[in-house]
């Protein structure tokens, strides 16, 4: 990977990035208007409409792992890694049909909220939040490793450049307006990310075109191999990539700055029509991905090796020399930039609310850190802790990072919410276990991931890549014990089963 644009290709960069932060602040400026109430800040007083939203979902979710990580991985690894956007997208389609509805319905503000309603525990709230708070730091790593490998492509600035910069303009927006500031700053982002894929990909096809490069992939990889749609691994390759399957299409909805969203719908029929709406918005996006993994293979196969999550920021310039090069390049710098700060700022607010409401506000219930004081310390430590382990560094690419969160959240906060809105048979004591035996057990793998070096191995494979033992694991614990403490399910139960299944029309019908 290189270590900086030269000339006007630095130059290009900088000013996409001036641009974009620039744009951010002001739409937060503007947002912040509109934001007062503590309910302003957490969930844009629940009065965000599908199409808002749909953008807004779509802006935060594609980060550094959709922009930089998959079109890298597809490069060094060939279609397998067509996984990675499948299951990203697919996610929703688990969400939509089993989740966004009834969660709306329970009227919560964070998952630790609705735990709580659902069970009437004071210790499984704990825990949820604990996981909310983990799960965050660790989506959060890989937006600053993007932000540090975007920078130092663009300027040729240091390592903890882009950490910082992307740590102190969200700390200023999520601090300054909270959720409704923050849902007008990432629909926008998410027009600003696909135009600044798009555009560039349709230049370099036509580049392509026009070199007469159709049927001709001048690449001296295994071309076969490299096509092939599932690891060629043998067994072990099988696993990981039904692992992988199984983490991105159960993860989606564990994840806490996708949940909290869906609470900032006005009903469950406007969650439905958001969820709907945004399999649409990531089905476009992700088709760009492969597009440039594809040129990539053609024009530049060493990137594989000297450095895959920098492909989408290098490619132009090696494709279209000079200043349309740059030009292209600075495009793509922006969009890359409005995606590690989209993201950021979702999971920002995800992990402020939670350490708002269980960690500040609750024990010093009547001082200064209650209600929107509360909400802006929780935003500091949220951003600030990730931030600080970024610039430590990790051997784990962008995408691969952001697989790991995935695998915690498929092992926690699935198995939480399909039982707790499917099965009226959950006990405090079922979801406690079930959450550790899936939380302990992903959390183990995903530090092993970061800090370990690969080896070959079984054990090593169930480490890297463990959603596919550890969310049933977590659903098996959760029910087993639920089962041996059947007398202690909530005397609440069905009231409260009753409220998330029912649409909103009929109680307006019968009130």
């Amino acid at each position: 990977m290189t270590t900086g644009l030269p000339g006007t290709g630095a130059a290009a960069g900088i000013v996409a990035i001036v641009l974009v932060t620039v744009a951010t602040l002001a739409l937060g400026a503007y947002g912040l208007r509109l934001s007062r109430t503590t309910s302003d800040f957490m969930v844009a007083s629940r009065a965000v409409g599908p199409r808002m939203n749909a953008a807004a979902v779509s802006g935060e979710y594609l980060s550094a792992a959709s922009f930089l990580g998959a079109a890298g991985l597809l490069l060094a690894f060939g279609a397998e890694m067509l996984w990675y956007p499948v299951g990203w997208t697919a996610g929703y389609l688990v969400l939509l049909v089993l989740v966004a509805a009834p969660l709306r319905r329970s009227g919560a503000y964070t998952l630790p909220d609705f735990a709580e309603a659902r069970l009437g525990s004071r210790a499984v709230r704990r825990t949820c939040a604990l996981l909310v708070v983990a799960i965050g730091w660790l989506y959060l790593l890989p937006q600053f490793q993007g932000a540090g490998i975007t920078l130092a492509s663009a300027v040729g600035g240091p390592g903890w450049l882009g950490p910082v910069v992307v740590a102190v303009v969200v700390l200023v927006n999520v601090t300054a307006g909270g959720m409704r500031s923050i849902t007008l700053v990432q629909a926008f982002q998410y027009w600003l990310k696909l135009t600044a894929l798009l555009v560039p990909a349709a230049v370099l096809l036509v580049v392509w075109w026009g070199d007469g490069r159709p049927g001709d992939p001048a690449s001296t990889a295994d071309t076969t191999a490299w096509s092939v749609p599932l690891a060629d691994g043998g067994a072990q390759g099988l696993y990981l990539t039904y692992s992988l399957i199984a983490a991105t299409f159960l993860g989606t909805m564990g994840l806490p700055h996708v949940v909290v969203r869906f609470y900032t719908n006005p009903d469950g029929r406007a969650a439905r029509r958001t969820t709907l709406l945004v399999l649409v918005l990531l089905g476009v996006f992700y088709l760009l991905p492969p597009v440039y993994a594809g040129l990539a293979r053609v024009y530049a196969p060493g990137l594989a090796d000297s450095g895959s999550d920098g492909l989408v920021l290098e490619l132009p310039g090696l494709v279209v020399p000079g200043l349309g090069g740059d030009v292209l390049t600075g495009m793509i710098v922006g969009g890359a930039f409005a995606a590690f700060l989209s993201t950021s700022s979702g999971l920002a607010i995800a992990v402020a609310g939670v350490l708002s409401q269980d960690v500040f506000t609750r024990p010093f219930r009547g001082t200064r850190l209650s209600g929107v004081a509360g909400f802006r310390a929780g935003a500091v430590v949220a951003v600030v802790m990730p931030a600080g382990v970024a610039l430590t560094g990790s051997g784990a690419g962008v995408a691969t990072t952001v697989g790991l969160a995935f695998a915690v959240a498929a092992s926690t906060f699935c198995p939480l919410l399909v039982l707790g809105i499917w099965w009226r048979g959950l006990t405090p004591a079922g979801a406690i276990s079930g959450l550790l035996a899936g939380g302990v057990g992903s959390s183990a793998a995903a530090l092993v991931t970061l800090y370990t070096p690969a080896s070959d191995g079984w054990s090593d494979v169930l480490l890297r890549q463990p959603a596919a033992w550890s969310a049933p694991l977590a659903m098996l614990v959760m029910v087993g014990v639920s089962l041996a403490t059947r007398r202690t399910v909530p005397a609440h139960t069905n009231r409260l089963m009753v409220r998330l299944h029912t649409p909103e029309a009929v109680v307006l019908d019968r009130g």
